[in-house]
């Protein structure tokens, strides 16, 4: 845990997060059987999971580098 500090958060980014990794996801969806129906909704969803997954990964990686490049405050 990286416990506040940016510069080690944005190494743990380059790991997976707390949220499952798509492709581990992925492979949890291969690994279940599904009905038509229920696998195409779960697709629908898993597609828009991969989209905002990578969208936050970025939007996250751009503020630790902002706070990385920063100086803590003096307690």
């Amino acid at each position: 845990m990286y416990h506040y500090n940016a510069k080690l958060a944005l190494e743990e980014l380059q790991e997976d997060a707390l949220l499952p990794h798509p492709v581990k996801l992925r492979d949890m969806i291969l690994r279940t059987q599904l009905g038509p129906q229920e696998a195409q909704l779960l697709n629908h969803d898993f597609q828009e999971y991969l989209t905002r997954f990578g969208e936050l990964q970025n939007t996250a990686r751009r503020v630790l580098e902002r706070l990385a490049a920063g100086h803590p405050k003096a307690s």
